[in-house]
């Protein structure tokens, strides 16, 4: 994969002046030149996943329902809509069932658990025989 990607940059940089600058496609590869660190990062990191596949799937039930969230009313409410969503999608995909992980958090931070250790209740975390 490494040497794909090396050869990938080297041809954007060698088409990047053959193209109009102000072309859609120099503007991608500007785009790509720019970030080319954390466009690498899963050369250096096994955890990190080649493609977004993973989370574009993981999103899709909330891009569809983005039409029907007007409800939200605000963009502070659309945010904490987001930030919900994340949280129980993350359950999911850390094989965390949401009710149980929103339920328990939710009674834990209502009992006073410390903020210092709210890494404990993210779901990759989450053990409720641990933190139960």
């Amino acid at each position: 994969s490494a040497a794909i990607v090396a050869s990938l940059f080297d041809l954007w940089e060698a088409e990047l002046g053959k193209v109009s600058g102000k072309s859609k496609t120099a503007e991608a590869i500007r785009y790509a030149l720019t970030r080319r660190e954390a466009l690498e990062r899963f050369l250096m990191d096994g955890r990190i996943e080649i493609d977004s596949n993973i989370v574009e799937r993981a999103i899709r039930p909330q891009t569809i329902t983005r039409k029907n969230s007007l409800f939200a009313g605000s963009h502070g409410g659309g945010r904490t809509w987001a930030t919900v969503a994340t949280l129980l999608q993350t359950c999911k995909m850390n094989s965390v069932d949401p009710l149980d992980w929103l339920s328990q958090t939710l009674t834990r931070i209502a009992q006073g658990w410390p903020a210092s250790e709210i890494e404990m209740l993210m779901p990759w975390n989450f053990r409720p025989d641990v933190i139960g």
